[in-house]
């Protein structure tokens, strides 16, 4: 019997007892699936199919500014913002406009072995509220001290220009910089949650047991500084203009947290409305656990390379990737 598969010790006859798994970080549990390339394989199809699949027209056009619009009470990406306080309502609203795109769903999906079984309804809570706050921890630095530097500078920045051509534009390249970056951290943490690479961050957690979590919250706020979405774009021109870095702090910490509320939402529906049965699954092989999170990190880290380096590329006509019959 494996080690890694069952988390006991090898004691059959002729072998010699082997150590009990070690955790090394919160993704990194120690108990490894017995087949692991199989979790790689559909991991990295996954972002493939989903990379030639995403419709940005639908996400960010129909749904994020038909939300926007409804909230707002008015068009979102045609009204121009006019001062402090409706430049802090948009940014929020923007956000949960924004919310439903493939690294928010995949890189909450990882967290999601985090939620607690215990019966009480308020410990089921806690329970969760506490990986949330953590994320938060890692993407409010983040968000505000881009927002302040877009403050600061913002005009002169490439996500400022409105240039456009047939070449890759100042804008496409910090894009692709930013998400091209935040994809590969994330199909590194997918390897080594099923053991095929060293835990990157295990000296870290030895000393800081939470810095996973803030690291997810880091690159969800570092989505910020790729983000082409044309209702974050208008968000960003008007901080620029102001040059108050306080506001633009303000509003990019907004538009983070209107980005994420959704799926924490879901995140403690999910706590209250499974009852701990979703954790008595995965803690019943314990291998799962692994299983799931690197799943979630592959997908959306090859998704994130793929769409974001590749396609454009493609795009571009410097490589090839299939074309999706909707666009």
């Amino acid at each position: 019997m494996s080690t890694y598969a069952s988390g006991q010790p090898d004691t059959t006859a002729g072998h010699a007892p082997r150590p009990l798994p070690t955790r090394t970080s919160l993704f990194v549990t120690g108990d490894f699936p017995r087949r692991r390339w199989p979790t790689v394989l559909l991991g990295t199809l996954g972002g493939l199919l989903l990379a030639y699949a995403w419709n940005a027209n639908l996400v960010d056009d129909q749904i994020g500014f038909g939300t926007a619009d409804a909230l707002l009470g008015h068009d979102a990406h045609g009204t121009p913002i006019t001062g402090v306080v409706s430049g802090v309502l948009f940014a929020f609203v923007s956000g949960l406009a924004g919310s439903f795109t493939a690294c928010n769903i995949a890189a909450f999906g990882a967290v999601g072995p985090l939620v607690g079984q215990s019966p009480s309804l308020r410990h089921r809570l806690l329970h969760v509220a506490k990986p949330l706050g953590w994320v938060f921890a890692g993407m409010a630095p983040v968000s505000a001290a881009y927002g302040a530097l877009v403050g600061l500078v913002g005009t002169h920045m490439p996500q400022f220009s409105t240039a456009a051509g047939k070449g890759l534009t100042p804008r496409a390249l910090q894009s692709m910089t930013a998400f091209g970056l935040i994809g590969l951290v994330m199909i590194v943490l997918g390897l080594a949650a099923v053991g095929l690479v060293r835990d990157p961050l295990a000296g870290l957690s030895r000393r800081f047991p939470n810095a996973p979590l803030v690291l997810v919250g880091a690159m969800i706020g570092g989505f910020l500084v790729g983000r082409p979405y044309p209702l974050f774009r208008d968000l960003f021109r008007h901080a620029a203009t102001t040059h108050n870095p306080v506001y633009g702090a303000g509003a990019f910490l907004l538009q983070s947290i209107g980005n994420i509320a959704v799926m924490a939402v879901l995140f403690v529906a999910l706590a209250y409305g499974t009852g701990g049965r979703l954790q008595r699954v995965l803690a019943s092989r314990p291998a799962r656990i692994s299983v799931v999170t690197a799943a979630a990190f592959l997908v959306a880290g090859v998704f994130t390379v793929v769409y974001w380096d590749v396609r454009m590329l493609a795009r571009l006509g410097y490589l090839w990737f299939p074309p999706s019959p909707w666009g």
